[in-house]
């Protein structure tokens, strides 16, 4: 595949560029998590809340577990997305075999650890002990899909680095279609397939994430991507140390930000989980609608910093700065357009994930309230971070995440709980956020984000020869 048949975003109008780009990442955000809330419907109002909340705490894990990709996956997305700006093809395939290799080594590992340790990972959440099984249950089959959601993953966010948002939406929304199709087969049973309850939910995702994975597969040898290391191109596959390092090193940092909000999730639900059954129920009831209300700002904060990062490598500095501007300002028009109605209509947007006449949904409401308008704030940390890392300034969009969540976040739920009780854990997220907020606001204003670097330089470009191309 040509460089030039790579999706240019260092040219063209920024707003309407960056809002296009950003529109299949936020498609695909939504149908993730209309995947994730229809598979809660048949999970809560069909197999019951012990159930739902046996699958809210595994959830949380696996929110960790993707953030743990998520550093090493944008890590390579901005070195893609930089050789792609300066127009160095071989430094960009040499990023795709180093992080492929890598992605896959780190993914086995991981299943083999999670199918063992499903259990005592959900008994140190404190998960109510009528949810326990449950959870397990869902938790072990999780971890048997893990190394392809590590992969599909890093394949998208490399793709983006490209300039290509639309593909891996395409790819993902086949993924979400029979994931939910799937669904109710593997938890109802159908035919020669047995009942499978809880397990079955997670089943389904396993199943419709390796065919969509395969499918996207085959897509980039049909079309000989850039991102496709063929038979001409297989020593890319051999891990360069060079690359690895900076992987590691820029990419841990905005790993460990992603677990820190999945950890912080965690604990936060490790203390709602205290106040019973009912309360955990309303907060995963909850978590279901403020997934769809963060999905602006992080599509957002990833068109940015894939569209950051061309430029930076093509030293666009004047776009760069557009950039930011222009997140900023979709994030408050977009997320508060989700933000109203789901305050208006929480009733019924909560009663979905809810048995009827459920004693949840009255405190669900409650901590809505509350909880959903820091996602507005949040959301502007998410855009100015997803700038910022794209020069490979990790480590201070960390510092302030840590500040925000495990400085004030967690500390501010856990010590207000005997003057506010269980109000104390809702008033924790508007508070971080705008602290959050501000910080990130300082450091791009006065920092030296601009000076970072991700490689010491570029790779010489050269490419196989005709023949070897044509081997493919």
């Amino acid at each position: 595949m040509p460089l030039q048949e790579s999706r240019k975003l260092t040219e063209g109008p920024i707003g309407r560029n960056l809002l296009l780009f950003a529109l299949p990442i936020l498609g695909g955000n939504i149908a993730q998590s209309l995947n994730a809330s229809v598979n809660a419907i048949w999970v809560g109002r069909y197999l019951g809340e012990a159930a739902l909340t046996g699958a809210a705490n595994a959830n949380n894990i696996l929110f960790f577990l993707i953030g743990s990709v998520f550093g090493i996956s944008m890590a390579s997305n901005i070195l893609i997305a930089q050789s792609v700006g300066a127009r160095n093809r071989t430094q960009a395939r040499r990023v795709m075999g180093t992080s492929t290799t890598f992605f896959l080594g780190l993914s086995t590992l991981i299943a083999i650890l999670g199918w063992r340790l499903s259990g005592p990972l959900l008994a140190a959440m404190d998960t109510p002990a009528d949810s326990l099984l449950l959870g397990e249950a869902y938790l072990k089959v999780i971890f048997l899909a893990t190394p392809m959601l590590y992969l599909f993953t890093f394949l998208t966010a490399a793709m983006r680095g490209t300039g290509d948002s639309r593909t891996p939406f395409r790819f993902l929304l086949l993924s979400v279609v029979l994931d939910i199709l799937v669904n109710p087969l593997m938890i109802f049973g159908f035919g020669p397939i047995p009942p499978l309850g809880i397990a079955g939910s997670a089943w389904a995702s396993l199943i419709s994430q390796a065919i969509s994975l395969t499918a996207l597969l085959l897509y980039l040898r049909r079309k000989q991507h850039l991102l496709w290391l063929g038979k001409a191109h297989l020593s890319f596959y051999r891990i360069e140390l060079t690359i690895l390092r900076t992987l590691i090193f820029k990419g841990i940092p905005m790993g460990v930000q992603m677990m820190l909000i999945s950890l912080a999730m965690i604990v936060m639900m490790t203390m709602v989980n205290q106040y019973g059954t009912a309360t955990s129920a309303a907060y995963g009831a909850a978590l279901q609608l403020w997934a769809y209300v963060q999905m602006p700002a992080m599509a957002i904060g990833a068109a940015c910093s894939s569209f950051a990062a061309q430029n930076v490598g093509a030293q666009r500095w004047d776009r760069v700065s557009q950039t930011t501007h222009s997140g900023v300002l979709f994030n408050f028009v977009l997320t508060g357009a989700l933000i109203v109605p789901l305050i208006l209509l929480d009733r019924w947007s909560l009663a979905l994930f809810l048995p009827s006449g459920s004693e949840s949904l009255e405190i669900a409401r409650h901590l809505n309230h509350i909880a959903i308008w820091s996602f507005l704030f949040f959301g502007v940390s998410f855009v100015v971070s997803g700038v910022v890392r794209s020069t490979g300034a990790v480590v201070p969009p960390l510092i302030i995440l840590v500040i925000a969540l495990w400085g004030i976040r967690v500390p501010c739920a856990d010590w207000l709980r005997p003057y506010l009780d269980a109000d104390a854990i809702w008033w924790s997220f508007p508070v971080s956020a705008c602290c959050s907020m501000l910080m990130s606001l300082a450091y791009y204003r006065w920092g030296r984000w601009r000076q970072a670097k991700m490689l010491p330089s570029h790779t010489p470009d050269s490419e196989p020869t005709a023949a070897q191309a044509h081997e493919e």
